[in-house]
């Protein structure tokens, strides 16, 4: 539906178009209106409004009556319908021999009354706002983790591998692998990282999934004690923590992976030891300009990247000919956005 004001500007713009000697039909195509639609907007050279809003419309043949609304009202009120939905009302009223209407127009009656409400003990669903937005500038400031399931030496038994990613290096500064899934392997795990990396009292956001091990009091607890800012994602969204869903692929699909299981815990714990060091120190990561994960850890991308330029500029200057462009890339790569959002989608979940 055009508003008034709308339709004004099209036909003074139409209008100024056919005085300049536009024809009506190429002048109406431009603001892609039909000519029909511009001589219904018109009328005597003055713009109509549409009348559709305050439209007289008769009542369908087919429409409830008052009564017939009433009795659905009643139906749903009975003591032993209390906690069933239309969609079980309906076809217990059939077994009885009586139809009144359908489920769907029993859901608009109720809803016109203001009984279609959530009932029970269940929380009531929520839709997902936007997801947690977060930019690292700097390592130690944003870190990811999750856990995962490495396959046992029999089919339905697990190892589970708790990691701990720092998004701006994407570097593993943590990682266990345990027997179980539990809150206090994620805390044990948080708190000896923390020292580690020497960030206590540090501002730090640790980004999880929602997943309970993560969620723990015992976790809260110590995250709280330690100053760092809890981050989750949004229910059932797993791009929200992409950073260390991709690592996980990773780890899964080197060569190397054991694809019939691992032996023992030991066995796991000794393989992933060996991919955290060949990841954090020899894998040139795609994302940070093919520098290894340590490497931007420590502030040694910069230097890195700058002799890999004089290395390319010195090639072109050798051989001009064969560089039509400028050469490869090779700046830092500078900030790293967790979850971006938009101005347009913060709008819309504004809304």
């Amino acid at each position: 539906m055009i508003s008034a004001l709308d339709r004004q500007r099209a036909v003074t713009l139409i209008d100024e178009a056919r005085s300049a000697g536009a024809r009506l039909k190429p002048a109406c195509g431009i603001l892609q209106i039909s000519a029909r639609t511009y001589q219904r907007w018109t009328t005597n050279g003055v713009v109509r409004t549409d009348g559709r809003p305050e439209a007289e419309r008769p009542r369908p043949h087919h429409a409830l009556s008052p009564e017939e609304r009433d009795a659905v009202i009643a139906v749903c009120n009975r003591p032993e319908n209390a906690d069933r939905p239309p969609t079980q009302i309906v076809p217990k009223l059939a077994d009885e021999g009586e139809y009144i209407a359908s489920e769907s127009t029993f859901y608009r009656i109720l809803r016109r009354v203001g009984q279609q409400q959530h009932r029970g003990r269940a929380k009531a669903p929520k839709k997902s706002g936007p997801p947690s937005s977060h930019t690292a500038t700097a390592p130690n400031q944003i870190w990811c983790w999750d856990i995962t399931w490495l396959a046992g030496p029999i089919r339905g038994q697990f190892f589970f591998l708790y990691l701990i990613l720092d998004l701006y290096s994407r570097k593993i500064v943590g990682w266990e692998v345990h027997a179980d899934e539990s809150a206090v392997h994620a805390r044990d795990l948080a708190e000896r990282t923390v020292w580690r990396e020497k960030v206590v009292g540090k501002p730090l956001v640790l980004h999880g999934d929602n997943g309970s091990s993560l969620k723990g009091w015992t976790v809260r607890a110590l995250l709280a004690r330690l100053g760092i800012t809890r981050s989750f994602s949004r229910p059932r969204v797993s791009d929200d923590n992409a950073f260390i869903e991709a690592l996980f692929r990773t780890c899964k699909y080197v060569p190397s992976f054991p694809r019939n299981g691992f032996e023992s815990l030991e066995a796991a714990r000794a393989w992933v030891a060996e991919f955290v060091d060949f990841y954090n120190h020899r894998h040139h990561h795609r994302g940070i300009r093919f520098v290894t994960p340590d490497q931007r850890h420590r502030g040694e991308d910069h230097v890195i990247l700058a002799k890999r330029h004089e290395v390319y500029q010195a090639a072109k200057a050798r051989n001009p000919r064969r560089w039509t462009s400028k050469t490869r890339n090779w700046d830092p790569v500078g900030q790293v956005d967790l979850n971006p959002i938009s101005d347009r989608r913060r709008n819309q979940h504004a809304a």
